[in-house]
């Protein structure tokens, strides 16, 4: 569910063309009247401005946005720019060999679709000539690397259905794997983490919290640790509320001294044309502040303005 805002007066891809031109020109570019245009339109029209862009001034968008804009809202800028399986795959190319951050690359793989990580490993390929897989065994290792593996590869149901005997086996399975005996055995969790459906790992979760009295969150937390555990946590909090997880990587990201840029810039871009509606409602639930202020406490100038954009107004 996107939250962009319709501008007042729709333009065509060729005017924002001609209009993005305009604001690059001169002494310093017109970077407001650049997120004006861009932080308000959608995957589809954004490739339509960018190739009328090149036919028009023979030369990438991309490329002048880059020598036009600098730090943060450059980056982000630069990431709102592709389709979200392309983005997607830029973030875990960058995270699995340039800026080494495995969180991120967790999050974004054990946080999509089957159907958005078939996709997105197609394109990872293709643009970088370089498997998932592969990048992933060359950062990741023991349980977490095997764990990323299995969930990239493993085919998924994306529909509904929930077989309550297998249901209530899977939680049994975990707390004997788990926290019924000494040590865990890691490929039990592995295993039912990685082949089952959303829904599926929802009902686990509630089945869990029923027969043993203890959430399986809280069994994960206490059972591994590292990026395993950030892992499972992940796949399970996705299964269960994924805008309920989303708002607490936000929150994590803006608490204490400092803003993590990085992690705040990706989870607002990618997130915003799937479920940013539903993961603002989660933050003010929780949180009893908004989203939109808490961004706009932890954030200054330009790179403000183009969050806040995303955003969309304060509800």
């Amino acid at each position: 569910m996107a939250t962009l805002i319709i501008p007042a007066v729709l333009s065509s891809p060729r005017d924002d063309a001609m209009q993005l031109y305009k604001a690059f020109k001169g002494w310093g570019c017109d970077t407001i009247a650049i997120i004006g245009i861009l932080a308000h339109r959608d995957a589809s029209q954004r490739a339509l401005i960018e190739q009328e862009y090149k036919v028009m001034y023979s030369e990438e968008m991309t490329k002048r946005l880059s020598s036009e804009l600098s730090g943060d809202v450059k980056k982000a800028m630069l990431l709102w720019m592709p389709d979200p399986a392309r983005r997607d795959a830029i973030i875990l190319r960058e995270a699995l060999t340039t800026n080494i951050d495995l969180k991120a690359a967790t999050e974004v793989v054990c946080s999509r679709t089957p159907s958005q990580l078939y996709h997105l490993k197609q394109l990872y390929v293709a643009h970088f000539g370089d498997y998932l897989e592969h990048d992933i065994q060359s950062q990741a290792s023991g349980d977490h690397e095997k764990l990323l593996i299995a969930y990239i590869t493993m085919p998924r149901s994306e529909g509904p259905e929930v077989d309550m005997t297998v249901v209530e086996k899977d939680a049994k399975a975990l707390f004997k794997a788990g926290e019924k005996r000494l040590g865990t055995d890691e490929k039990t969790f592995r295993t039912i983490f990685t082949e089952r459906s959303r829904p599926h790992m929802a009902a686990v979760s509630v089945s869990y919290k029923d027969m043993f009295g203890n959430s399986l969150k809280k069994a994960i937390k206490s059972e591994t640790s590292g990026n395993f555990e950030y892992a499972l946590v992940t796949i399970l909090q996705s299964a269960e509320n994924p805008a309920k997880y989303f708002a607490k990587v936000l929150r994590k990201a803006m608490k204490g001294l400092g803003t993590d840029d990085r992690t705040l810039t990706r989870v607002i871009v990618t997130r915003t044309e799937m479920d940013m509606q539903y993961i603002k409602a989660e933050y003010k639930k929780k949180y009893s502040k908004t989203l939109t202020d808490a961004v706009h406490s932890e954030t200054s100038g330009n790179y403000r303005t183009f969050l806040l954009s995303l955003l969309g107004p304060n509800t």
